[in-house]
């Protein structure tokens, strides 16, 4: 872990943030690139490169802080009337900052967000494949 990434420094009071929330745990500030008017960052205090190296107890206050943060955005002069979560573990799935951080992105119709796609509609059998290689490695790692 970098000791030294953008993320330690604004926790550590080093770099500025504009920050909405701070506990123990984790810090929420306002995301200096916004996808939309109003996003915000929850950031554990621990360092995490990535969610296997993230306690999960913290893991589910990120999520907790998110959902706080969610009505509050609904509540504030954003006035959004959706929001979505987005966290990127891997630089194969976008993840650009190497510390645990989950997006809080407020959504108003026509904002031109959104998560492109290409979905398919693959077969029962191969759902069930997956899902008990999926319950199979989970029962490896100690289940939930």
């Amino acid at each position: 872990m970098d000791p030294y990434s953008i993320f330690a420094d604004i926790i550590a009071g080093r770099a500025p943030a504009s920050k909405v929330y701070e506990d123990d745990d984790v810090v929420a500030f306002m995301d200096i690139r916004p996808m939309t008017p109003g996003h915000l960052l929850v950031v554990p205090r621990v360092a995490a490169r990535c969610l296997a190296e993230l306690d999960p107890v913290i893991g589910g206050k990120l999520f907790q802080v998110g959902q706080r943060l969610a009505g509050a955005l609904r509540a504030s002069e954003v006035g959004c009337d959706g929001v979505n979560f987005f966290l990127a573990d891997g630089v194969t799935a976008g993840q650009e900052v190497f510390h645990v951080h989950l997006h809080v992105i407020p959504r108003t119709p026509g904002d031109g967000f959104g998560l492109r796609g290409r979905p398919t509609t693959p077969p029962r059998a191969d759902l069930d494949y997956l899902a008990g290689s999926i319950r199979g490695a989970l029962a490896r790692a100690g289940g939930l």
